[in-house]
């Protein structure tokens, strides 16, 4: 039972990762691919529908985690309390950007909203990119199964570490650009006219600099734990993980070379899911590693729920899985195709989009 709602949470993480992470990196694209008010609002159009609906994934894994395993949900919150401060702060600045942006036509109003909610986007990318960096490497837990992180301290990967260090600035740096070249494809697929020309340039040129670095990041990760590589390769769903990274990474060239967006696009989420998958299957059962010694990490056997517990909870969360991926289809459906900003009266939220007539597959 401990495993199966430590992958029900990997799952829901992964989910959020995906579907959030391209809009994280079209926003982050904001003031690149789109040059005027009325490109920025198609930009808005793209992802303005979406946004807020993605970020339930993170509230039903955060229920998830409370459910699962409420010691760890415990230990973490408390420790990475400002890691959440600023993550929160960029979610608050990026709702509000898109909500007022455009209520006055004053263009130095529009123009400051714009600069924040693109800076808000980028900033989340790198939070939850660190944040990643953080779960890896671990976190200085002691015997009290307690911690606290410092911004940075030595920028050492053992003993009392802080959020930022040389191993989590670089999986930060690799997570953006993955989630950038993620959101760039993904307003390849959504976009016309010049937006979609731009994006489909920048897109290219981000998946190439991921692709560069990566090894870089493998190197670096094997040289923090290693166990990790041993882990991903002894166990069959590990080998489905890599599976799904190399098939994503296939679709994504195909679709460029022979310019079918939606199978472009269908990689780019392939190869993202694949990745986290993968870090899951390897880190399993540990939740929260520890840099102080592995004898303080904690594992999800000793932060679940007891076995009844985890049990009832199987009765709620397949209706809620149901309920969450009707409303993906629904809205899939309701917002397939090239789309475009109506005229924009009250506000970034009025920004409505509509189905182009341009085929999904034309560039």
């Amino acid at each position: 039972m401990v495993e199966l709602w430590f992958y029900i949470l990997a799952f829901m993480l992964i989910m959020f990762a995906v579907l959030e992470g391209w809009d994280f990196g079209a926003g982050a694209l904001h003031l690149v691919v789109a040059k005027t008010p009325a490109e920025r609002r198609d930009v808005i159009a793209a992802i303005g529908p979406l946004w807020s609906w993605h970020e339930v994934w993170l509230v039903g894994a955060g229920g998830t985690f409370m459910v699962a395993f409420p010691k760890a949900m415990a230990t973490a919150f408390s420790g990475y309390y400002l890691a959440l401060w600023l993550a929160l702060w960029a979610f608050m600045l990026r709702g509000v950007s898109i909500e007022v942006g455009g209520h006055l036509s004053d263009p130095l109003w529009q123009t400051f909203w714009d600069f924040v909610f693109a800076v808000a986007n980028f900033a989340l990318a790198l939070v939850f990119g660190a944040a990643l960096g953080n779960v890896i490497r671990g976190v200085p837990i002691d015997e009290k199964a307690r911690f606290s992180l410092a911004l940075f301290t030595d920028f050492g990967v053992r003993g009392q570490v802080g959020i930022l260090d040389w191993y989590t600035l670089s999986v930060a740096a690799e997570t953006l650009l993955l989630l950038v070249a993620h959101g760039a494809t993904y307003l390849t697929l959504k976009s016309i006219g010049a937006v979609h020309a731009r994006s489909k340039d920048i897109a290219t040129k981000l998946w190439i600099a991921a692709a560069v670095g990566f090894p870089a990041v493998t190197w670096a990760t094997w040289s923090v734990r290693p166990e990790l590589f041993t882990n991903v390769l002894e166990r069959p769903l590990g080998g489905c993980a890599l599976l799904a990274v190399s098939g994503g990474a296939v679709a994504l060239i195909i679709g460029w070379r022979t310019r079918r967006e939606w199978l472009a696009f269908a990689g780019s989420c392939t190869v993202i899911a694949g990745l986290l998958a993968a870090l899951a299957v390897a880190s399993f059962p540990v939740l929260l590693p520890s840099t102080l010694g592995p004898q303080f990490s904690m594992t999800a056997y000793q932060a679940a729920s007891s076995a009844h517990g985890l049990a009832l909870a199987l009765l709620w969360w397949p209706l809620a899985l149901v309920l969450a991926f009707t409303y993906v289809w629904f809205i899939a459906r309701q917002f397939r195709g090239k789309l475009q900003a109506r005229e924009v009266h009250q506000g970034f939220a009025d920004a409505v989009p509509k189905p182009a007539r341009h085929s999904p597959n034309r560039s």
